[in-house]
């Protein structure tokens, strides 16, 4: 009989990993309280059609990536639906701002998930199949200043302060402008009339992507390749004047707030519903794959799902790179190895049940106190000899807390410390705040 394992694509999460994993998510969601983002939640499937019309029919994410099926469970009159897991967040966050008719309030809405996602692509070093991000969405009705450059220095400020408070050093923010929906269009029949007397050289993909969506020509990662994408247009040349005193308003905030940058013309971004500004957050010590996290403005976005004018923009940070760059600084040793404040040893009898019991009872009800207080605390097992339970708590703990007979009796507890060896005769009033300390 074979041994079941989690799928290709997939993995379990498991202490003491889990332990960054959420510290990181404790830090966004401390970082983007201050910048007063709000939660949301979308269910992790959606109607085909959203996807299709918001990310793109032509994008590799709908047209290579996407789990879908369809869905039965319906009266028998009517049609099956088409149903996807959900391979990005920012469709259904304005799909529930359409529908919850948030623009009605009048006001900017600051949104943040945390969530898995899903897609059907190769899997490799930091991506999988389901994979985890941590996005924004910051959008509204225009009088809200939905449209001000002033939004998207503001994110771009706030992704900054979320990364320093992580610890991770080195990133380095690329940024550009792919203008107007007219702009990128005009910018697209530029790239297709570039691509054709040359893209029978280059990869099958980018031979692909020069007839349905040349601007992902530009992510291709293939060395050959590059000497030919070096020599395209570039967008800068495609925006009209709206669009660069935008893009300049930007970067005239981030020079103000001190936030470093880099132009990159090549930085596009592939779905259909980015415009203007776009960026992306990346590291060195991700080798080839270096993307930390990306996003950009998406002012036609609610129009294109059938919704009121909304201007918005948003990211998307691939948590589990982000993981990745963390431990390779190993900046957060000390969060994957944290021990609990105390282990409680309970002495008991193997050879008396009765007394055994009671004591594990005993150990049961002083972690019980000790929990409520505040404090992390690991329960024994009262037929572990001392030894035993003296290992068991190295391993897990920052101290140990003797509870035998005489310990009950008196209600003063032996604990010892196993940093620093002592060992210290504690009442049992005061043991929590001498945990504590």
């Amino acid at each position: 009989m074979s041994t079941l394992k989690a799928v290709r694509g997939t993995r379990d999460l498991l202490p003491p990993e889990t332990a960054l994993w959420n510290r990181i998510e404790a830090t966004a969601r401390s970082v983007f309280g201050r910048y007063n983002f709000g939660e949301i939640r979308t269910p992790i499937f959606e109607a085909t059609s959203l996807f299709a019309r918001g990310v793109g029919e032509e994008t590799d994410i709908v047209s290579k990536e996407m789990y879908t099926w369809e869905d039965r469970a319906r009266a028998q009159s009517e049609k099956p639906q088409s149903l996807t897991l959900r391979p990005e967040n920012t469709a259904g966050v304005v799909r529930a701002y359409i529908e919850h008719k948030l623009g009605e309030t009048g006001q900017l809405q600051k949104l943040y998930y945390i969530g898995p996602q899903f897609r059907r692509e190769r899997p490799q070093k930091g991506r999988y199949r389901q994979f985890f991000q941590v996005g924004a969405e910051v959008m509204g009705p225009a009088s809200a200043g939905a449209e001000s450059p002033l939004r998207d220095a503001e994110v771009l400020e706030m992704l900054s302060t979320l990364l320093d408070e992580l610890g991770i050093t080195g990133w380095t923010l690329h940024l550009n402008s792919v203008g107007s929906s007219a702009d990128r269009a005009r910018y697209n029949d530029a790239l297709r009339e570039a691509l054709q007397p040359v893209k029978e050289k280059m990869c099958a993909d980018c031979q692909r992507r020069a007839e349905v969506n040349p601007l992902r020509v530009l992510d291709c990662k293939v060395p050959e390749d590059q000497p030919i994408i070096e020599t395209l247009p570039k967008i800068a040349d495609s925006l009209d004047e709206e669009s660069k005193a935008h893009f300049a308003a930007v970067i005239t905030a981030l020079d103000a707030a001190g936030v470093p940058y880099t132009r990159n013309h090549r930085l596009v971004r592939g779905l259909d519903y980015y415009t203007r500004t776009t960026f992306e957050f990346t590291h060195g010590g991700l080798g080839a794959q270096n993307a930390l996290l990306g996003g950009g403005r998406y002012d036609g976005l609610s129009e294109m799902l059938g919704g009121p004018r909304a201007p918005g923009i948003g990211f998307a940070i691939g948590l589990d790179r982000l993981v990745l760059t963390l431990q390779a600084q190993e900046v957060d040793k000390a969060a994957v190895v944290e021990k609990v404040d105390a282990y409680i040893a309970p002495m008991g009898d193997a050879r008396n049940p009765e007394q055994l019991a009671a004591m594990n009872a005993a150990g049961l009800a002083l972690a019980r106190e000790l929990r409520r207080a505040g404090l992390s605390i690991e329960l024994g097992e009262g037929s572990f000899r001392l030894k035993k339970s003296f290992e068991a708590a190295d391993k897990t703990a920052r101290r140990i807390v003797i509870l035998g007979e005489d310990e009950l009796r008196s209600g003063i507890l032996t604990v010892k410390d196993f940093s620093s060896g002592e060992q210290t005769k504690v009442p049992r009033a005061e043991l929590a705040a001498f945990l504590a300390s």
